[in-house]
């Protein structure tokens, strides 16, 4: 105990002393090496031990990082294993059926991302003979793949020094070297973190920084919880991409989620049966079964509606 205290003081200590140094003197070679002691520190004490990073399989690595967008890691860690186990390689999920994997995502959210999931990895089949393409520009052009997820599979599957933000990542240097700054965007992070990254340990670089925003944003109004002082304001809230989520409660989206659940469970249902489960008007619940048609979820036929 007296040495995980003694750990957090010296973490303090440090992490105030970039922020200081920075507004000072800027990035100098000296800061870069505080933050990366930093950061390393920081891992070495602190760092999660999560099954997608005991792998370096590229498949493995493309499930885990389509399940983290916009998911909490702790659902990710219940479903990754059992995902895994339905569908061991990407030649299996490319040949499942699309019910199959939908049912397989339940629980994660954002069900689009599944359908974008079984799209990519029967284009890896088809046109890179079932090996995950290991190029940025290639992985940007599949379903569901932008420039932060292309990143992350090349540095974790090659352990290449690629530079690429995603929310933790942007929540860490927001908060230390742009602290009294709005609307900041990825583009003025980047020179700064390419100047900061430890080129020779890329993969544990990249860990440590999304431990860190990880322990941020959970430490936001927490004082026993993290590096952040009691009652600070998230630091992704500065961030130019920043839009506040909208309610879930009642939204279209919860609306498709119950019918999609109902859909998978059984072998589709009548639109009568839809309306009195989903307990939302005629126009609405048409607009949003046009929508789940239009976007790969469902099929109608003979009356009735299946996934």
């Amino acid at each position: 105990m007296d040495r995980e205290r003694d750990i957090q003081r010296e973490l303090s200590a440090m992490e105030e002393s970039i922020r200081a140094r920075y507004r000072s003197d800027g990035l100098t070679t000296g800061l870069v090496r505080l933050f990366q002691k930093f950061l390393m520190l920081f891992y070495n004490s602190c760092g999660r031990d999560l099954p997608w990073r005991r792998t370096t399989d590229p498949y493995r690595i493309l499930v885990s990082e389509f399940m983290l967008q916009q998911t909490q890691v702790e659902r990710v860690l219940v479903k990754y294993p059992e995902f895994l186990g339905r569908f061991p390689d990407i030649e299996v999920l490319a040949r499942a059926p699309r019910h199959e994997v939908l049912l397989a995502w339940q629980g994660l959210g954002y069900n689009r991302r599944a359908l974008s999931l079984h799209e990519t990895a029967r284009r890896v089949v088809d046109e890179y003979h079932g090996s995950v393409p290991l190029d940025r520009t290639l992985l940007d052009s599949l379903p569901g793949i932008g420039g932060a997820t292309a990143g992350a599979i090349v540095v974790f599957s090659t352990n290449r020094p690629e530079i690429f933000i995603e929310t933790n990542i942007r929540r860490v240097y927001i908060h230390l070297f742009f602290p009294d700054a709005v609307k900041v965007h990825d583009r003025e992070i980047e020179p700064i973190l390419g100047k900061t990254m430890i080129k020779k340990q890329p993969r544990e670089f990249y860990y440590a920084l999304m431990d860190y925003g990880s322990a941020l944003k959970k430490g936001i109004g927490d004082p026993n919880g993290s590096l952040l002082k009691r009652g600070a304001m998230n630091p992704n809230t500065r961030s130019a991409s920043y839009s506040r989520q909208s309610t879930f409660q009642g939204s279209d989206r919860q609306v498709r989620g119950i019918l999609l659940r109902h859909l998978l469970a059984g072998n589709g249902a009548r639109e009568e049966e839809l309306r009195d489960l989903a307990r939302v008007e005629p126009g609405r619940l048409e607009r949003i079964l046009k929508g789940l048609e239009r976007d790969g979820f469902i099929e109608r036929s003979g009356g009735r509606i299946r996934c």
